[in-house]
Parts: C-alpha cells; sequence; structure tokens
C-alpha cells in the first residue's frame, strides 16, 4: 500500500501559499509581501487560517469561474445570508475584480426578489459604507 501525502505538510503548506497569493491579489489594501501569520493571538485566532486555505486556496484560485463571475455569485450569497460585515469587504473586493459601482447595485436589486427587501436593503446600506456614501 502506498502512502498519500494529498493531505501531508507540504500540500497544506501548498494550499496556505497559494491561498495568501490569491488573497494578496484580490483584496484591496492586503500587504504584497511579510506579514505571512495572519494570527492574532486572541480567541478563535484559527479560523484565518482556515479561510486562507478553505476559501481564498481552494475556491477563489479554482478554475471554471473567473475572479469577477466568483464577486458576483459572493455578493448574491452574502446578501442572501445577511452577512453584512463580508459583503462590506466583497463590495469592495468586487470592485477590485472588475465589477463597476452599477453592477454591485444590480446585484442588490435582484437579489431583492430572491432574499427579500429587508436583506436588500441591508445589502445597500453595507455597500454604500464600502463606498463610502
Amino acid at each position: 500500500m502506498t502512502e498519500d501525502n494529498s493531505s501531508g505538510p507540504n500540500q497544506s503548506t501548498n494550499l496556505r501559499a497559494l491561498g495568501l497569493e490569491t488573497m494578496r491579489s484580490i483584496v484591496p489594501g492586503m500587504p504584497q509581501t511579510g506579514g505571512d501569520d495572519l494570527r492574532d493571538g486572541r480567541f478563535g485566532e484559527d479560523l484565518v487560517e482556515i479561510g486562507v486555505i478553505n476559501v481564498w486556496s481552494a475556491l477563489w484560485a479554482r478554475d471554471g469561474l473567473g475572479r469577477r463571475e466568483r464577486s458576483l455569485v459572493t455578493l448574491g450569497i452574502l446578501i442572501a445570508l445577511g452577512a453584512e460585515d463580508e459583503l462590506k469587504s466583497h463590495v469592495r473586493i468586487a470592485l477590485n475584480n472588475g465589477l463597476t459601482r452599477e453592477e454591485v447595485a444590480e446585484v442588490i436589486y435582484h437579489a431583492s426578489g430572491y432574499a427579500g427587501f429587508p436583506r436588500s436593503m441591508a445589502a445597500r446600506k453595507a455597500a454604500r459604507e464600502a463606498l463610502g456614501e
């Protein structure tokens, strides 16, 4: 029987490096070098590390959808979930990924028919804050 190293330490290191690279290329204001330790020494600090591997590496770095399309999907999901704090960040990320302000507004309008008017109103408020309005 051969040993499967696909989930060993090297794989985890590679996924983390890919996640950091992807996050740096997408998230506005993210330092391009250094600062690889994202832990802050406080409760639940590993959640950011989990996100680096499971979200930024395993999802955002996948083939199949471009970053612009992933931003559209992400905005819709966050609106439906009522996740306004995350939505603020992803509005800025969406602009960085090529969406226009008008397209972000259209996602919010469209979500009102599926996620509900209150969720879209909350999303509009979060987007306005993210856009400095």
